[in-house]
């Protein structure tokens, strides 16, 4: 090898180096709101370092197209950042994680036409990298594509059962693996073949027994399973480092799916088996409920906050909706100015995304310090004047401690229900997005304060500001 091929690999290598440093600082800055913006920033800088570093360490010839697709995925990237509403970012990064999947599989297609075409036959760790990178990619595709559907209202965010469908599963797991065997013994287009349709197969029946209300757990796991393909695609080319990157991805989606199934009391079995979120023959308890509830206005749910000593607010989907946090924090600076103790109670499944209500309050600038999670906050909520709930339904359902029939049973809530009084907010008497009808409605100690989130709260700050 000459000193000057020597010299190229060697500032790839420390290049490479360079992005996966920036890709660990950055994913770090990623765990607090007050540097996750330099942290993806960080990380950005990163993945453009290791893409100019492949491009000019391997002397492409096509650079062109690597620097279109460069162009154009940026564009698409940017436009998607500044014009999708936040009440859509769970879509997104579904669509995210599906594309990753999709462009990693595509890779290792790619390189396993090569080396047939090349005819010296492939080595065996390099056919089972092969056959990870298509079949986590393929069931990351098509599986992303069906959460995204749940989520957008595409596809019914009910659990659709297929009968014995474990059954089916397992016997195309059975069949990914003897196809992969077969690429093995006899590297061939055919066996590669079979083993992406059962994966494109897979991805759908995987996703599709999962209730729109276990999302977020769906999500990560689809993430983690996106990094994984990367990680063997980068072993397909010997690619320090997409396999850094892909570990990243892969090891911190797997946390966070287990953050997410200790949060929904699942197992990762029941997720990655299918059916999670609900038990075969287990019926939703949603619909109409001709049970009476108490319903105030503005002006009374202002007089119980603006006398109360503590309050804690419990965002939920609906506040993503109703584009409410802003309001909500004018409302929190209110009541912290008249010397009340004012907190905010984040479930860790609140939302349709892992941190969704994390993002939109950092949005507003509310405090992190005030942001407290299920475990730190479910204590203080027998010693809070007022807990005031805004568009979360499944998290604060007390029917999952008690009713087991529910499909939310056993899932740990958010103690709202023990606070001395309760104001939820809410359009309508409309279930949570389990189709589960939320007995907190009709406690005693509940006030339902009708219409939109954003409107409600404003109007309160203004009777707040008069008493």
């Amino acid at each position: 090898m000459s000193t000057e091929a020597l010299f190229d690999i060697n500032v790839t290598n420390v290049a490479y180096i360079v992005a996966a440093v920036l890709f660990i600082v950055g994913l770090k800055r990623l765990g607090s709101p007050a540097t996750a913006r330099s942290g993806n920033r960080l990380s950005a800088i990163g993945m453009l370092v290791a893409v100019l570093a492949t491009v000019v360490g391997n002397d492409l010839a096509s650079w062109e197209w690597i620097l279109g697709g460069v162009i154009v995925g940026s564009g698409i990237g940017a436009y998607s950042a500044r014009k999708v509403q936040m009440t859509a970012m769970p879509q997104l990064v579904a669509l995210f994680n599906g594309f990753g999947g999709a462009a990693s599989a595509v890779v290792a297609t790619a390189e396993l036409v090569r080396l047939i075409d090349r005819g010296d036959g492939i080595a065996e760790d390099v056919s089972i990298t092969i056959m990870a990178s298509v079949i986590v990619g393929g069931v990351t595709f098509t599986g992303s594509f069906i959460a995204f559907g749940k989520l957008q209202g595409l596809v019914t965010s009910r659990p659709v059962l297929l009968p014995v469908r474990n059954v089916i599963n397992v016997a195309l797991l059975i069949g990914m693996i003897a196809s992969t065997v077969w690429l093995i013994v006899d590297p061939s287009i055919t066996p590669f073949l079979i083993a992406g349709a059962i994966a494109l197969a897979l991805g759908v029946l995987v996703v599709i027994p999962i209730g729109g209300a276990d999302m977020p757990v769906i999500i990560a796991l689809l993430n983690s399973y996106s990094g994984i393909a990367g990680a063997a695609t980068g072993f397909v080319l010997h690619n320090d480092v997409l396999i850094i990157a892909g570990s990243l991805v892969g090891a911190s989606g797997l946390i966070l799916t287990r953050i997410m199934t200790k949060a929904m009391n699942r197992s990762l079995a029941n997720v990655m088996l299918g059916g999670f979120g609900v038990e075969d023959g287990a019926a939703a308890a949603g619909g109409d409920d001709d049970r009476p509830v108490r319903s105030i206005q503005a002006e009374d749910a202002a007089t119980m906050l603006g006398y109360a000593q503590s309050v804690i607010f419990v965002p939920g989907y609906g506040l993503a909706v109703a584009q409410a946090q802003h309001q909500v924090r004018e409302l929190a600076d209110l009541l912290k100015a008249r010397g009340i103790s004012v907190r905010y109670a984040i479930h860790p499944v609140a939302g349709r995304m892992p941190g969704h209500m994390n993002v939109l309050l950092a949005e507003a600038s509310v405090p992190y310090d005030e942001l407290k999670d299920l475990d730190e906050i479910n204590g203080e909520f027998q010693r809070t004047d007022v807990a005031v709930v805004i568009g979360a339904n499944d998290v604060t359902n007390p029917a999952a401690r008690t009713d087991t029939s529910s499909p939310i049973y056993g899932m740990p809530i958010l103690n709202v229900d023990q606070a001395q009084s309760v104001i939820m907010m809410k359009r309508s008497m409309s279930s949570g997005f389990a189709g589960v009808q939320n007995e907190l409605f009709f406690l005693d100690k509940t006030q339902m304060l009708f219409g939109d989130a954003k409107a409600s709260v404003e109007k309160i700050i203004a009777e707040v500001k008069d008493l």
